[in-house]
């Protein structure tokens, strides 16, 4: 199925853990992103959404170890609310 991303919030967390990144691993978060808005469902991501306390968020992987965290506002337009490994699920 797809689903193309338009607009995509960006919170202070995610640009710290952007920040903190070495430039390799920023490249490959940029290429993930570009993925995910031509379709958020591509299935190279593995997005998926997440239960309990973080029902209603989505995650997907940008590696083996990094994660996005993200939630839809609409079915087109999202908020990356952090990266990282499986910590940020806390």
């Amino acid at each position: 199925m797809l689903r193309p991303i338009r607009k995509i919030h960006i919170t202070s967390d995610f640009e710290k853990g952007l920040g903190k990144l070495p430039v390799n691993l920023r490249k490959l978060v940029a290429k993930r992103d570009q993925w995910f808005r031509a379709n958020a469902m591509d299935s190279r991501l593995r997005a998926h959404p997440l239960k309990g306390e973080l029902n209603g968020y989505w995650s997907y992987s940008v590696n083996y170890h990094l994660r996005i965290l993200f939630r839809f506002i609409q079915k087109d337009e999202v908020i990356y609310y952090d990266l990282g490994t499986h910590e940020i699920y806390r």
